[in-house]
């Protein structure tokens, strides 16, 4: 089935978003289909994060719509966005683990907190878990002692742990050297395809980006400028995608 003949799974309509005098997001337009794995790139401060913590419900829009499964985020109130957030798995930047808690506390974190399961269904999730970002055994361990792939491996771990229907990736691999980071795109194109679910990840990693979407979107001054798939994402003629695809220093982009 093509993305086309899918449903939307998450709709953004003219957002736009300033904080004070700085605007970020200038009527930004974009739809992700249900089981798609949509990759956002744009430079620093293009306003990718920004665009995920709409999606997610952690900031409103001054103006325009995000829907997700139909659901206009804008009409629920606290308690249900916290319900509907259940939805979503995220996968924060470096991982961002707790610290003092070992890799079985943090990806059971929210199991523990919003479920009824025993301690061994728990226990049997979290080892589950690992094993489908291929970190069996490291239920003990601190984050201190595992590699910087590995945290970010326990953070899909954490991300997955309830089952969500759409998983949103925060700059993925950023700072990995290219091997691990081949290792962690790998991951995230098995979790999107052994649990079906709908994938919208940000980065500006354009090697990453071309081996983990169906569709690429650049966004750059506050809106979507250019979106297709890999192969013809490169082949754009835009130069500001070209400038960004190739890495080069002058170009429209500065």
């Amino acid at each position: 089935m093509n993305a086309h003949s899918r449903a939307t799974k998450i709709r953004l309509t003219g957002i736009e978003k300033s904080f004070g005098d700085k605007v970020v997001l200038r009527g930004l337009d974009l739809e992700v289909t249900e089981g798609e794995s949509l990759v956002v790139i744009g430079g620093s401060g293009s306003g990718k994060s920004v665009m995920l913590k709409h999606v997610i419900g952690l900031l409103k829009p001054d103006r325009g719509t995000v829907e997700v499964d139909g659901v206009d985020l804008s009409t629920l109130g606290y308690r249900e966005i916290t319900r509907f957030r259940r939805r979503y798995g995220m996968a924060f930047q470096e991982g961002a683990l707790f610290d003092s808690m070992n890799v079985a506390d943090n990806v059971s974190f929210a199991l523990r907190r919003h479920t009824s399961l025993s301690r061994s269904e728990i226990a049997d999730r979290i080892a589950e878990c690992l094993r489908m970002v291929h970190l069996e055994g490291v239920e003990k361990k601190l984050p201190a002692q595992l590699s910087g792939g590995m945290r970010r491996r326990v953070g899909f771990a954490r991300a997955i742990a309830r089952e969500p229907q759409i998983l949103l990736f925060d700059e993925p691999t950023t700072g990995l050297d290219p091997i691990t980071t081949a290792q962690i795109d790998e991951v995230i194109v098995e979790l999107r395809d052994r649990l079906n679910v709908t994938c919208l990840t940000i980065t500006h990693d354009m090697i990453s980006a071309q081996r983990i979407a169906s569709r690429i979107g650049m966004l750059y001054q506050g809106k979507i400028i250019a979106l297709a798939p890999p192969d013809e994402f490169y082949q754009l003629t835009d130069p500001r995608v070209q400038q960004f695809v190739q890495g080069s220093a002058t170009g429209p982009l500065g």
